[in-house]
């Protein structure tokens, strides 16, 4: 009996499996936002400079953005449930390490061990997620699934929060421990082991020149705002270096026998579709989150704790919307509830370009749990239709490109929106500044003129301090009205998903012949 025909009958082991694939699902999307709150601290006890401080979270993106390429030729060559166990032991051991670290150096060091081993966490957990599942349940196992992958991120910065106003920023890793232990110990007993391919070669050359490409990228994308972009020699070289990367990798695939990543993927129309929005998911949901944290403590001045508990209102709708999305699945199309999520995250960003400073909790949390509901309704269907009519043997393949994707995307929109967020305060702080001079009629108003004394030193520091937090609050504006048009343009990309419902009357007509048959 194969791994996934046992997994998939309803009992104890399954369920087991499910809780394993869910905690290592948990560690490490928790760990990609996780630690972002806990920088200052680190860095005083680290002795780390601006810079160093800021390679804590590099190091780790860029050693997981390299290694999520090979998870499928590793997982198929040495069996999935090994590398699970090792990746899953790995991350922990290298979670605790990073939390008893003495300086900067162990620190970089030990997260790069952690993003090694992380890397194959989300694809394995998903893979295992559907090989354990019957095909009628798919839809269920990624409400499952999908609810760690959207959560950690979620819910990260406000977890990271208190871990660390309450106890210290060590627990900010340490708190990786339990999820490991039980994830180890439970996939040791409970899971079964996968076919290994001893055949299987390994193209050295492909797998080379992604990772150069890959790192490259990630290294100028995270860079980037510190150094200036183009107008930095580094950022010019980095970017340079993942475009002849990228160049040599498809020349090389597209012309070897056995490339490193299967493009037989790429064939099938629903999984094309997937990857098409997992890249908008991930540039939009990473994006909305780098923009909604600094507006509610820079913009509208809430204290870290209180920002991250309205900001868990997101996660809220999106526990929601997953826990119901299985079920619309049994009677609605795949791309029908894509449509509407896209739709709900577009008009939850339209209400967020008129926040203010004066904006009150109420209404953030309304739009927060609107946006993370629209969320739910694209992720899960979006998960269970990329693997629709995806053969079984390029299963692990897809997860892992899946999640590199999103990672890479998420990479570039985190960028985009900080780097038009900045610019654009410049030069809204500009344009506004024009107006701030004894001609302007509305300054010389007597209720005006009163409050903001142009001829005093404190009058102008009013004045420059208003324009600042105005210049901010359009700066914002825009971003979320830049990421709700890219929502816009995507959703007629909808019609590349096929029918989910004939699809599966088309898969389920074999099993049925085959259970008369017997």
């Amino acid at each position: 009996m194969t791994a996934s025909s046992s997994s998939a009958v309803p009992g104890l082991r399954r369920n087991m499996v499910t809780i394993c694939a869910m905690t290592a699902t948990i560690m490490q999307a928790l760990d990609t936002t996780i630690a972002n709150v806990a920088l200052p601290y680190m860095q005083g006890s680290l002795s780390a400079s601006q810079d160093q401080i800021n390679w804590v979270l590099t190091s780790y993106i860029v050693a997981a953005a390299i290694m999520t390429a090979p998870v499928g030729w590793i997982a198929n060559r040495y069996g999935r449930k090994r590398i699970f166990i090792i990746c899953s032991a790995g991350f922990t051991i290298a979670s605790v390490l990073c939390g008893l670290a003495q300086d900067i150096n162990q620190m970089v060091l030990f997260r790069l061990l952690q993003g090694v081993f992380g890397a194959a966490l989300v694809p394995l957990s998903q893979a295992v997620m559907l090989d354990s599942y019957a095909l009628h349940e798919r839809a269920k196992a990624m409400s499952i699934w999908g609810m760690g992958v959207m959560m950690g991120p979620i819910m990260g910065p406000s977890l990271g929060a208190w871990l660390t106003e309450t106890y210290s920023w060590h627990w900010v890793f340490f708190v990786n421990l339990p999820f490991g232990a039980i994830t180890v110990l439970g996939l040791a007993i409970f899971m079964d082991e996968t076919k290994q391919d001893h055949n299987l070669r390994f193209d050295w050359f492909g797998f080379s020149a992604l990772a150069v490409s890959i790192g490259a990228l990630q290294l100028a994308l995270d860079r980037g705002e510190q150094l200036g972009w183009l107008e930095s020699n580094e950022i010019m070289v980095e970017f340079i270096v993942a475009t002849v990367g990228a160049y040599f990798f498809f020349a090389h695939s597209l012309t070897t026998d056995r490339p490193f990543i299967q493009f037989a993927l790429f064939k099938d129309r629903n999984f094309l579709g997937g990857c098409v929005f997992m890249t908008v998911m991930g540039l939009v949901l990473y994006s909305t989150m780098a923009l909604s944290s600094p507006y509610l403590q820079n913009v509208i001045g809430y204290p870290i704790i209180t920002a991250g508990l309205l900001l868990a209102s997101r996660g809220a709708g999106t526990f929601v919307a997953m826990m119901l999305v299985g079920r619309m699945m049994r009677y609605i199309e795949a791309r029908t509830l894509i449509i509407a999520g896209l739709a709900l995250t577009a008009a939850s960003l339209f209400q967020m370009t008129g926040w203010t400073d004066m904006t009150q909790a109420p209404e953030i949390i309304v739009v927060s749990v609107v946006q993370g509901f629209g969320f739910g309704l694209v992720f899960v269907p979006l998960s269970t239709v990329a693997f629709l009519t995806l053969p079984g043997q390029l299963r692990t393949d897809g997860t892992s490109m899946l999640t590199l994707l999103r990672n890479v995307a998420s990479s570039v929109g985190i960028s985009i929106v900080i780097a038009q967020l900045t610019e654009g305060s410049r030069r809204i702080y500009a344009k506004l500044s024009e107006q701030i001079n004894p001609f302007n009629h509305a300054l010389q108003m007597p209720d005006v003129s009163r409050m903001i004394n142009l001829n005093t030193d404190a009058g102008r520091a009013m004045a420059d301090k208003m324009v600042a937090a105005q210049s901010q609050i359009i700066a914002f504006s825009h971003d979320y009205q830049l990421v709700m048009l890219f929502i816009l343009a995507s959703i007629p990309l909808a019609i590349m998903i096929g029918s989910t419902k004939a699809a599966l009357r088309a898969q389920q007509a074999p099993s049925d012949h085959a259970a008369v048959m017997e």
